[in-house]
């Protein structure tokens, strides 16, 4: 490979001193002088998790080897393989556990963030991969973690290139604390329009009324009849809540005429091996015609002058739903837990006393989670884009004087 003007390719060996940090033993649990030390996961990439921080014994000896410097490059051995950020001193003295390598730069050559986003752009490919030992659990282990080529800039090149990937590390974590505001918004706008404690004002006056689930819901079944060389669609239900998905197409002779069933729009869908853990949903347009198998129970709406279905598939996603989802299932075990629809249609649950109401929970707790699905496409998007940056600014085709 041709190196760009004024690039280096140097081994990890002679830009980092590395260093695997503390096993953890029982004279380490049992010793008088407990620090704290950083594990695998409190290692994440770019960042560190310090909310809990395990602590054991070090003797002067060992704190003197195994303590963490400002400007320290930290990188998981095993797990997610080279996944590494910068210590900055948050947690003063703090040392790091044999999950982990230390690596602290020699020279002035190489800057630590510029390794960052080194390992970050060849996380997951055959470079690191061929280093990696694997057994039961990947392994990176200090030998071959030395023998890692890195494509060395110049230094004033390094902390450009550094400042960029800063920028835009910068600007995905604001649109995660975004993310994670709404989504904090939109489970507290589902505890308080679910339950009837916060109301709209053209609503506040009638009453939340209990239903009989069966006086709302009805199960069908509608068999398919087909040709043995007729494809089906075959869907299936994620674990809690996840939605539905579309499973590879395949013959009909591959069932039996009484295993397979029909979806229409609005059907409400329940995986009768799963429901114990919220796999059930309100099945949309672009599903109807698909087909599931006889581990499933269709609902579909009895009383649309009572229930608005799309209000129901919200309420669904509550734990009080979840829990008579269970009180309706057979079984020891939760894992092995069978749904009976007969039983959960002798359930009862709390509505709104008009499905106008019902409309205007389902609208506002809809365009919430539309608004989530925007921003989580837009950091998709931007994470991509950084991607790209990367992979054009760490082998030089394009450079920053």
């Amino acid at each position: 490979m041709k190196l760009p003007l004024r690039w280096r390719c140097l081994p990890v060996s002679e830009l980092f001193d590395v260093q695997l940090g503390k096993m953890l033993n029982e004279k380490a649990k049992m010793g008088e002088s407990h620090q704290p030390y950083l594990t695998n996961f409190n290692v994440q990439w770019g960042r560190f998790v310090l909310s809990t921080l395990n602590t054991m014994h070090f003797t002067d000896r060992e704190k003197e080897k195994f303590a963490l410097k400002f400007g320290d490059l930290v990188v998981c051995e095993g797990g997610d393989v080279g996944r590494c950020a910068i210590w900055r001193d948050a947690v003063k003295p703090c040392y790091y556990q044999k999950a982990l390598h230390r690596l602290r730069p020699r020279s002035d050559d190489i800057v630590s963030e510029f390794m960052l986003a080194y390992m970050q752009s060849i996380a997951g490919t055959k470079l690191l991969s061929d280093l990696t030992s694997h057994s039961s659990i990947a392994h990176l282990t200090r030998e071959k973690l030395l023998q890692l080529d890195v494509l060395l800039p110049p230094l004033s090149e390094q902390r450009k290139i550094a400042d960029i990937l800063t920028t835009w590390d910068a600007a995905l974590e604001k649109l995660d604390a975004l993310i994670a505001a709404k989504e904090r918004r939109k489970v507290a706008l589902m505890r308080q329009l679910l339950t009837g404690r916060a109301r709209f004002p053209a609503a506040a006056k009638a009453p939340w009324t209990r239903v009989r689930m069966g006086d709302l819901l009805k199960r069908v079944f509608r068999p398919v009849a087909w040709t043995a060389d007729m494809p089906l669609s075959l869907v299936s239900l994620r674990r809690r809540c996840g939605g539905l998905f579309r499973r590879p197409d395949v013959l009909g002779a591959d069932y039996k005429t009484h295993d397979l069933h029909e979806l229409e729009p609005d059907d409400f869908l329940v995986s009768k091996r799963q429901v114990a853990h919220g796999a059930w949903a309100l099945v949309p347009p672009d599903f109807a015609g698909t087909h599931v198998s006889k581990e499933y129970a269709i609902f579909v709406n009895a009383a649309p002058e009572r229930l608005h279905m799309p209000f129901f598939a919200w309420l669904a996603q509550t734990s009080r739903m979840i829990r008579l989802a269970r009180v309706a299932s057979t079984g020891v075990h939760i894992e092995k837990l069978i749904f009976d629809p007969d039983v959960f249609l002798r359930e009862s649950i709390r509505l709104p006393g008009t499905v106008v109401e019902q409309q205007r929970i389902a609208a506002t707790l809809d365009a919430s989670q539309a608004e989530l699905q925007c921003l989580r496409a837009q950091r998709a998007a931007l994470d991509q884009q950084k991607r790209g940056l990367m992979q054009r600014l760490l082998t030089g085709k394009v450079r920053v004087e």
